[in-house]
């Protein structure tokens, strides 16, 4: 009886055509790829506190997989490939909990559309990442899962919300996975990790299935440490097409409807001709050893984008500032709406709250809520629990995104431009601890539903707690519709950088010992949040108020 060990698959920045080479040529059966995979998680989760539950079924689903392919049935462009999910994805065979402790034996009875179509295409669902709790904010701290640790530096944050994925899949302990974002969250963690990330543009993937905040900003996609590998992945979750469930993806024009992402890179025009804007108000000019370090890192990319023969636009106008822009954020008028719509639907199982209120519950004394708020986060989440889509002031933002996105339009049309640059967050991603994950520049793509893709920018110096400094990100910025152009763009730029490194520690070589070719048990993970920092306290809201129903609550 064969082991894992002695094939030998080496998961250490494994792609999708890695891996399907293996499978395909017989180095390696699924069941091998996979253990390799969970081997690295079972080693190292305990240095970065990624993963929150490992699917019990992966094993299983693998051999199952590697009965197909004796018997000539393997098709899907992800056939094989292990994955990892952000906790707030729905799965009918794991529980998701949003790393919110209410709802950590909520169990879905049916898999989110974009889990449907991985599954379809192959892809082995390995477990769920951590993420900063119900995904609102960049920390990634959440009661179910812990502190989330940078695999680059141990005393930073991942970024987030989707930090458990971005770390994760920085450590290959999967071959991508999937995140959120409705402010920063499909961005902020690949910039703090190495990693390629596309936020596509609102309704090209059907957000069913995954716990709400906002209907507006609201979108999901993928991570990973290639962008092919995004591409790929971006091309199967987009093969949801229409869903009556998300009145968004009925705005796809038929033209952007069933594109091979990947193979549309291969077309991808040369870095040479392209006029790409920066945008000088996403910089923090003033100089620091956060700061700093990602000025230089631009200026060195805008050098060599320049030398490969683009041409870069100084983008000065005021309407560019993140900090003002965060004005137009819908997410407070719209949360409690959608997630009640969430919790009271009849596919949702389990023991679970039936509304935010009650999820936001505490004791009589303002403590003991079985959930995690971070103190910058109070007064969102106390005014989400009165506020509404009926506000008078909502109407005054949704007019004023309108008028943001048509300044965006007029900003392409004005300097004839392909794309818009400029870093993810402008000082390096903050330590543990930290009020809050500020600074950062999503909020332009998340206000006007524009698509945007992150590719790696380079790194800090290095020092005691970070060997090779602290990963930097880009955002390339393209107008509605326009995947495959910043795709193509991001392709180039990869190819011309070369700038993505593996962590450290991650290197090494995991030996798969103790599991023979025919196991199907998965052995649980039990995330660590004893690391919480002291910081954020579990189950508190700040003082008390009394909401609209008479249920008293908490508030800073």
């Amino acid at each position: 009886m064969s082991t894992s060990q002695s094939v030998g698959f080496d998961a250490r920045e494994a792609t999708i055509d890695t891996v399907q080479h293996a499978i395909f040529s017989g180095l390696a059966s699924v069941h091998d790829v996979v253990s390799a995979f969970i081997a690295r998680i079972e080693k190292f989760d305990s240095k970065i506190n990624a993963v929150i539950s490992l699917n019990p079924n992966a094993l299983s689903d693998a051999a199952e997989q590697d009965r197909m392919l004796a018997a000539g049935n393997a098709t899907g462009p992800l056939f094989g490939v292990p994955i990892c999910l952000k906790d707030n994805y729905d799965t009918a065979s794991i529980p998701t909990t949003g790393g919110n402790l209410a709802l950590k034996n909520s169990q879905p009875t049916e898999d989110a559309p974009a889990v449907a179509v991985l599954r379809k295409a192959g892809a082995i669902i390995l477990g769920k990442c951590n993420l900063h709790e119900l995904a609102l904010e960049g920390i990634s701290v959440s009661s179910v899962g812990g502190q989330t640790i940078n695999p680059y530096d141990s005393t930073r944050t991942p970024g987030g919300s989707s930090g458990g994925t971005g770390a994760g899949v920085a450590a290959s302990f999967f071959v991508f996975g999937t995140g959120t974002d409705t402010v920063n969250s499909l961005r902020s963690p690949p910039a703090s990790n190495s990693l390629f990330s596309i936020r596509p543009t609102r309704g090209l993937i059907s957000r069913q299935g995954i716990i709400p905040i906002s209907t507006t900003q609201d979108v999901i996609g993928p991570i990973a440490r290639t962008i092919k590998d995004v591409a790929v992945a971006l091309t199967v979750m987009s093969s949801i097409g229409y869903d009556p469930q998300d009145n968004d993806t009925a705005r796809v024009p038929q033209g952007n409807r069933n594109i091979d992402y990947a193979a549309a890179m291969d077309t991808a025009p040369p870095l040479k001709g392209l006029r790409l804007g920066l945008i000088e108000g996403f910089f923090n000019r003033t100089a620091s050893t956060e700061t700093t370090p990602v000025n230089e890192a631009f200026d060195k990319m805008v050098s060599r984008l320049t030398a490969a023969g683009a041409t870069v636009v100084s983008i000065k106008e005021s309407i560019y500032n993140s900090t003002a822009i965060q004005a137009f954020d819908t997410q407070r008028f719209e949360y409690r709406e959608n997630m009640n719509k969430y919790l009271q639907r009849p596919s949702l199982k389990g023991t679970h709250p039936s509304t935010l209120d009650e999820l936001y519950e505490t004791s009589s004394n303002g403590t003991g809520g079985k959930f995690l708020v971070i103190p910058s986060q109070y007064e969102y989440v106390t005014t989400s629990l009165k506020s509404s889509t009926s506000n008078a002031t909502y109407d005054n933002i949704q007019r004023g995104i309108s008028n943001l996105t048509i300044a965006l339009q007029s900003t392409f049309a004005a300097n004839n431009l392909d794309a818009l640059i400029y870093p993810e967050q402008q000082h390096l991603v903050v330590k543990l601890g930290s009020p809050s994950q500020s600074g950062r520049n999503g909020i332009l793509a998340a206000l006007t539903g524009a698509p945007v893709v992150v590719v790696p920018a380079g790194f800090s110096p290095p020092t005691e707690t970070a060997p090779i400094g602290v990963p930097i990100g880009m955002e390339i910025l393209g107008p509605k519709w326009d995947e495959a152009k910043i795709l193509g763009i991001a392709w180039q730029v990869e190819k011309l950088t070369k700038v993505r490194k593996s962590p450290v520690w991650a290197r090494e070589v995991v030996e798969v010992s103790g599991r023979t070719a025919n196991s199907t048990l998965v052995a649980k993970i039990t995330p660590n949040t004893k690391n919480i920092p002291p910081e954020y306290p579990v189950g508190s809201l700040g003082g008390a108020i009394v909401n609209a129903e008479g249920v008293s609550f908490l508030k800073k």
